[in-house]
């Protein structure tokens, strides 16, 4: 079916589609302004709705209960008041008018006082949010032809009520629970009192329902760094969390019952393999100073050291348990070693004392010492850096050599891969350091990264969270 397209060859957008990128632009609104964690989510989810569930109570109470009564209650007020006007005016008082205080004092409740000869005070400003003072204002309009004044903002429990009368001014005080609902504070105190209290109950409960899924990331997050689980770690929560952290546990065990084999397999292998280069070393020992025999012993030492590479790439960082090292002396040793090399300067810049940090201080070593070796093998200057904070431990390595293409970067952590058209084509490799020292960095939870280092070579960055 062909699409309606307007004069310009476009299709226009249907109301459907602006819909949903109306929706599209609001949740990706909400994804940036809301919370990013489950604690703080599941709370508005629950603080969302009771909030909600109080606003529509007190609308309807305010709007249907609160002023309801308190028209109920002012019109019953005016009425009153209309009743002491109709009597006023209709029956004489030689006692001075002392009857009719007396039955607006005892039968009504009000305060009532004749003015002879008064006037009505000056009219006030209304208060803005007066809504008792536009409800008797509207019903003694209704109920009262004479004119009149009120005073509903005095700071006293009684509302001034005054009522022009021919000669003399009716002047009324009625208690303000006589003209309002007074008890509306308590229905707020009670509402907003079991609010905070299921409030807190939710944040409690919700908190140690979030403290075991905490713990299961705490656990994952040590697992993946090859650190050891919590001891205070076990299965606990909601069915749910229980569920993911009987699922992490049985994988766990699968993966370390894994490593044990292979470990146990490569130990094996690498006890045979070793063997047989033994008595290849003794038999060609025995044959004597020979042009054959140095270049056969030469092919053995590249075989032991292929060996101990493809076996230290197999293992990676898992043989090893993660304990507390010093972390400046480690790459002091690293220094030392390969200080020495002719026509090589190796540069330390390291805090000058000691920082130690939980690591596989051998493995961690190794990794660090393939990137020098690496670094050494096609530069003249190296320099390795160190910078511990309180989240993450960086080591740089960098040299004045070839470098890597950009491209290419990603790349030379393969297995096996050889970049021989940018680097030394010389030099034996087996394409495994690489590999091998990432390995073992990620084992830690960390990664590597190569750039451009300044001294125009190669900068190897690593970054292990602490």
């Amino acid at each position: 079916m062909a699409s309606i397209t307007d004069q310009h060859g476009v299709e226009p957008i249907r109301p459907a589609d602006r819909t949903r990128q109306f929706f599209r632009k609001l949740g990706g609104l909400g994804s940036v302004v809301l919370p990013k964690g489950l604690y703080a989510r599941a709370l508005i989810i629950i603080i969302a709705p009771i909030v909600l569930l109080q606003s529509v109570l007190v609308f309807v109470f305010m709007e249907r209960h609160w002023e309801y009564v308190t028209r109920r209650l002012s019109t019953a007020t005016v009425q009153d008041i209309a009743m002491l006007v109709s009597v006023y005016e209709s029956y004489p008082h030689p006692d001075g008018y002392e009857k009719l205080t007396d039955l607006a004092r005892k039968q009504l409740g009000l305060a009532a006082q004749i003015i002879p000869r008064g006037a009505l005070p000056p009219r006030q400003p209304r208060p803005f949010f007066g809504f008792l003072d536009r409800t008797l204002t509207k019903t003694l309009r209704e109920k009262i032809d004479n004119p009149f004044w009120i005073d509903t903002v005095g700071e006293s429990d009684h509302v001034d009520i005054r009522i022009q009368l021919d000669g003399a001014v009716l002047k009324v005080l009625a208690r303000r629970s006589q003209t309002y609902a007074s008890n509306t504070h308590i229905f707020m105190i009670w509402m907003v009192t079991t609010s905070l209290i299921l409030l807190t109950v939710a944040i409690l409960f919700l908190r140690n329902q979030i403290r075991p899924i905490l713990a299961l990331a705490e656990a994952a997050e040590c697992f993946g760094r090859g650190q050891p689980v919590p001891k205070d770690f076990r299965v606990r929560g909601a069915r749910e969390v229980r569920q993911a952290a009987l699922a992490f546990m049985e994988m766990r065990d699968r993966i370390e019952r894994h490593v044990e084999q292979r470990t146990t397999m490569l130990a094996g292998v690498s006890h045979d393999l070793r063997t047989v280069l033994t008595r290849f070393r003794l038999q060609l020992a025995m044959l004597g100073d020979k042009p054959e025999v140095a270049e056969l012993a030469n092919d053995v030492d590249e075989m032991q050291q292929m060996l101990e590479d493809y076996l230290a790439f197999s293992k990676g960082g898992t043989g090893e348990e993660a304990a507390t090292a010093d972390v400046f002396a480690m790459l002091k040793e690293i220094h030392t070693a390969f200080a020495g090399h002719p026509g090589r300067s190796v540069r330390l810049n390291a805090p000058n004392h000691q920082f130690f940090v939980t690591i596989r201080r051998n493995a961690f070593k190794r990794a660090v010492m393939n990137l020098v070796s690496n670094a050494t093998r096609f530069g003249k200057q190296i320099s390795i850096t160190a910078v511990h904070s309180r989240r993450n431990l960086v080591v740089t390595v960098e040299d004045d050599g070839p470098g890597i293409p950009a491209g290419l970067r990603e790349t030379v952590f393969r297995p096996f891969y050889s970049l021989d058209d940018a680097r030394n084509q010389n030099v034996k490799s087996t394409g495994l350091g690489l590999a091998i020292a990432r390995d073992i960095i990620r084992a830690h939870g960390g990664e590597i990264h190569l750039s451009e280092s300044r001294m125009g070579g190669l900068k190897a960055t690593i970054r292990v969270p602490l």
